[in-house]
């Protein structure tokens, strides 16, 4: 971290975008902050989910500097590129997988991508940029980079081209690192509304007294949920790593229904479940886990939160959350 002075988020009012930008703030305190969004409004795709989930409460008591702008515009282009950082941590996307809007998707995700990189070439930025687990569509588990990678949605396909995109750029010399995120749990969801996390969805079901809903066959959906804290370390540790593409998750596949039965015994209830069919069975993803040893040899990342861990950690906030936001 010795040579990283000044830093760029983009997406830092998103979830895991102003999740970087409070640690840094709290605890790389000589490291100079742009947290860069286009923060919501009422502006919303044809699936009815909004165009950007980007909410000010996130950065409540960030102290660093905060500038408005879209990634798709030259003026926000223009902003970063003066602002000269060492490195991009580049969080801002649209990341609803539902999307059906292909041109606007890949234009906010894959053509900004590249506007970013040519910055970072100019500049001698290092660029850390969010990848996805929905790279892999259904490819059978473990995940592997480089691997099977069939995206079933056009979100998926956006983050598989700037993944393909960087590491061109990283031939070149740019310093390029994508980490695969697979399902982010934790702090700062919330305004992620319907696409936030089913930990959060299912702990504030339990909370307002609802049987959790599942869908059939959920103890056999299952998933590698990986912790917030845990994504914030592999995005720290990416700063000192090689160029490439890294999973980042805990290596562990986990059922929706043990998500629930961990939630139950955190919050203190004991609800039955309620099974409904999967509407989005044909673009749905049923099993994902993470092979994430090249990870760990490249950046050093260990996981430290398993799903109970990490559940138990979150629970007083999943309580805040259901008292101040959902019954306030």
């Amino acid at each position: 971290m010795k040579d990283i002075k000044r830093v760029v988020i983009t997406g830092a009012a998103g979830f895991i975008g102003s999740n970087l930008a409070h640690y840094f703030d709290e605890n790389l305190k000589d490291v100079e902050v742009l947290a860069v969004d286009k923060f919501r409004s009422d502006e919303k795709f044809s699936n009815g989910n909004l165009k950007s989930f980007g909410h000010f409460k996130n950065l409540l008591g960030f102290s660093g500097e905060i500038y408005e702008g879209d990634i798709n515009c030259a003026k926000t282009l223009a902003m970063i590129e003066k602002f000269a950082p060492d490195a991009i941590f580049h969080e801002a996307a649209i990341s609803d997988t539902t999307v059906t809007e292909q041109g606007e998707l890949i234009r906010t995700n894959l053509n900004s991508f590249k506007d970013l990189l040519d910055i970072c070439e100019k500049t001698g930025a290092r660029m850390i940029y969010a990848s996805s687990g929905a790279t892999y569509g259904n490819a059978k588990s473990p995940q592997r980079v480089g691997e099977c990678e069939a995206p079933n949605n056009v979100y998926g396909f956006s983050k598989l081209k700037m993944d393909d995109l960087g590491q061109k750029y990283a031939k070149r010399g740019v310093a390029v690192v994508g980490l695969r995120y697979f399902n982010v749990y934790g702090a700062r969801e919330f305004y992620k509304n319907k696409t936030a996390s089913m930990v959060l969805q299912f702990g504030l079901q339990i909370l307002s007294g609802k049987n959790p809903r599942l869908f059939d066959g959920s103890d056999k959906i299952k998933r590698d949920f990986v912790y917030i804290k845990d994504i914030v370390q592999a995005n720290l540790l990416a700063l000192n790593a090689a160029s490439g593409v890294y999973n980042a998750a805990t290596g562990t596949a986990r059922s929706f229904q043990e998500i629930v039965d961990i939630l139950q015994r955190e919050l203190g209830s004991n609800l039955p479940c309620e099974y409904i069919p999967n509407p989005y069975a044909r673009s749905y993803q049923f099993h994902t886990q993470a092979d994430i040893e090249p990870t760990k040899k490249a950046l050093g990342y260990e996981p430290k939160f398993s799903l109970e861990e990490g559940i138990k950690d979150y629970a007083a906030e999943i309580k805040r959350i259901y008292e101040e936001e959902i019954n306030a």
